[in-house]
């Protein structure tokens, strides 16, 4: 037996008992007929959460680091110039992505902990003007920094770019308006603030970024996440080609996460996790715990808390995990060993949660 945790860490978070039950429904075949039309439920629910129309929104099988790989490998040919805003891991692993499918990157290094700077983007686009895509991430889970995506989307049409968008920490956490602020490619995950179980990926593309996909030269390096192929199976209409056996249970439990989020409403569940942030803030402040990010960009679900000299930050989080069943989340990269990440997504943005983490907290720091 597995024990059971307070997940607060970076992902992923506690999931719904509605979403849990709903895993253990009947399992029905993928080209069922009654399946179809739960499909085209839950993309419409998708597009609720991702405020968008776009027809090609749909869940990846497989998680959110799939959703980057779907992006890359459909939006970029070998040859193809892409300008990458690096700020913390998921940043590096667009580069990674962009090399592996012979795209030429250009990356704009930002400090970790510090959000993108769009004046910095507009210097290398202007720089590459044969630059076809500009990536980047909303939420950087490494360091709990939110950049300003409307205006980077913008800066990418404004230099003949498609964006490609890295939401896998904002989706029904903070304020994500993808046809509003002209995103053309995004991904996200399960298992942060919609709080179902990992292994699923949103993505959303538009008519531009498909036009892309279906005029490309090569095919993408990717079967399996080849969106003309997944189109074909996900799209509208009754019949589906079939390209892969769907984790069926696995999308029972994102449609009744996303009927969660709907029913509570986007802008109530993006001022809870506002709200309880502020409740957590003050209590860690009141420890004379300090965060990592500056307030302007913090991330409310995602939370950076910096290591007090001294402090053994790995005990901490081991003594949180025996004797709370509390999962907190570590540094990585160069801010290993310097800060704490404390999730507040979806159903583990509450005050019951916040209370545990900071009882936790009081008697860890005390025991030393």
């Amino acid at each position: 037996m597995l024990p059971k945790r307070t997940l607060m860490g970076p992902g992923p978070s506690d999931v719904y008992p509605e979403v849990l039950a709903a895993m253990a429904r009947p399992t029905i075949g993928h080209l069922d007929p009654a399946f179809v039309d739960f499909m085209d439920e839950l993309n419409e629910l998708l597009r609720y959460a991702f405020q968008t129309q776009n027809t090609v929104t749909l869940p990846i099988s497989a998680p959110g680091s799939a959703g980057m790989e779907c992006a890359f490998v459909n939006l970029l040919e070998p040859g193809d110039k892409v300008v990458i805003a690096s700020n913390g891991v998921f940043g590096g692993r667009m580069l990674e992505n962009a090399r592996r499918c012979g795209a030429i990157p250009v990356v704009v290094e930002f400090e970790w902990g510090t959000p993108v700077d769009p004046g910095k983007v507009e210097e290398a686009l202007k720089a590459n003007p044969d630059a076809v895509v500009l990536a980047f991430v909303h939420s950087e889970t490494s360091t709990g920094v939110r950049s300003d995506a409307q205006t980077l989307c913008k800066l990418a049409h404004d230099h003949g770019c498609l964006n490609i968008v890295d939401a896998v920490t904002s989706l029904g956490g903070i304020e994500l308006l993808v046809d509003d602020w002209g995103v053309d490619a995004i991904y996200s995950g399960t298992q942060k603030c919609l709080s179902a179980p990992p292994g699923l990926s949103p993505v959303s593309f538009n008519d531009a970024a498909m036009a892309k996909v279906k005029a490309r030269k090569t095919p993408p390096q990717s079967w399996f996440l080849d969106l003309n192929l997944l189109t074909s199976y996900w799209g509208p209409g009754a019949k589906r080609a079939y390209h892969h056996t769907a984790p069926i249970n696995a999308l029972y439990a994102l449609h009744e996460a996303l009927l969660i989020l709907k029913k509570e409403g986007l802008q109530n569940a993006w001022d809870r996790h506002a709200r309880n942030h502020q409740i957590l803030r003050a209590g860690l402040e009141a420890m004379g715990l300090e965060f990592y990010v500056e307030e302007a960009y913090r991330l409310p679900q995602l939370n950076a808390v910096k290591v007090p000299d001294g402090v053994d930050e790995a005990a901490v989080r081991s003594f949180l995990l025996n004797e709370y069943n509390l999962e907190i989340g570590a540094g990585l990269g160069p801010l290993a060993g310097k800060i704490w990440r404390i999730g507040l997504m979806g159903a583990s943005s509450s005050e019951k949660h916040i209370e545990l983490c900071l009882d936790g907290l009081k008697a860890a720091l005390a025991k030393g």
